[in-house]
């Protein structure tokens, strides 16, 4: 499985557990110019969420988790603006959500972390 397959299945696997959570799937791969990419976007009761999905068969280079740096929230935060200025909705609050999901064994293990964008 080349990485980009390994990032898509994660995050169907992503969507899937979202769903489950009770979140409601907005958009998916929300792109911005050169500032990169929001995995998924979803609706929390009246939050909206910008989910980053990192998926790993091992930790030989770190978790999911240990992926998302500071660099690469300031990225996240980049598309967020745009989305948020460009949308027609308008929200009262936004949050930066991870999942990790390693793919050990038969069943992928997921790591959910709400707000990691706060300080």
């Amino acid at each position: 499985m080349s990485n980009i397959q390994k990032g898509k299945y994660g995050e169907n696997l992503a969507k899937e557990f979202l769903i489950k959570q009770g979140l409601k799937i907005i958009e998916t791969n929300y792109k911005y110019s050169k500032y990169g990419e929001i995995d998924i976007i979803a609706l929390d009761k009246n939050t909206l969420c910008f989910i980053e999905v990192k998926t790993r068969t091992n930790n030989n280079f770190g978790s999911g988790l240990e992926a998302i740096t500071k660099d690469k929230l300031i990225k996240i935060t980049s598309c967020i603006q745009k989305y948020i200025q460009d949308t027609k909705i308008k929200f009262k609050s936004y949050r930066i959500d991870a999942i990790s999901i390693e793919l050990k064994n038969l069943k992928p293990e997921f790591t959910y972390i709400k707000n990691i964008g706060a300080d």
